[in-house]
């Protein structure tokens, strides 16, 4: 569970977390990656990585994310609504898997996000991170998340933290 929040004990981390717990109940080995913990540099469009045989010419915490990526079955990419789009945190890392290559197929993907304008204002969102997903030969996503809440914990009692624990179980 990739949960790329700035933001410590948020919506979306909260949302994620229901997600994961759900895994762990259903028996799967879950590991939540928490972006804002990580230094990740944005790719600089050397393009090293596709001639090297995908090593990253920048040394900071991308390489290990990437290893655990490219061995998960099932990833769910989490973010929070930040103008229409996935917070800059998720971004970078996205950009950052070109060195992943055509080791990250045929992966299983759940999309989870937060916005306080409710679903319609999260559609975008989910549109950027299905267009990563669609980059992924033979990977697909299997559910979609959304939570409408802005303060922090304002997604307490939403119905859409049953809907992760549920899709978590189910993964």
């Amino acid at each position: 569970v990739i949960i790329s929040s700035p933001r410590k004990n948020g919506n979306s981390e909260m949302l994620s977390s229901q997600f994961a717990d759900g895994a762990r109940k259903a028996g799967h080995h879950v590991e939540e990656i928490f972006l804002r913990e990580l230094n990740i540099s944005p790719c600089i469009a050397c393009e090293a990585c596709l001639k090297n045989g995908g090593i990253c010419v920048q040394k900071d915490d991308m390489k290990e994310l990437l290893d655990k990526i490219i061995n998960a079955d099932v990833i769910a990419l989490s973010t929070p609504v930040y103008y229409y789009s996935i917070s800059a945190q998720l971004k970078i890392m996205i950009d950052r898997t070109l060195a992943g290559g055509g080791k990250m197929n045929n992966k299983e993907f759940y999309l989870i996000t937060t916005a306080a304008d409710g679903k319609h204002a999260m559609e975008t969102t989910m549109e950027d991170m299905q267009g990563f997903v669609k980059c992924l030969p033979g990977s697909e996503v299997k559910g979609k998340i959304y939570g409408s809440a802005f303060h922090i914990g304002d997604i307490k009692g939403n119905p859409a933290l049953d809907i992760a624990y549920k899709y978590g179980e189910n993964c």
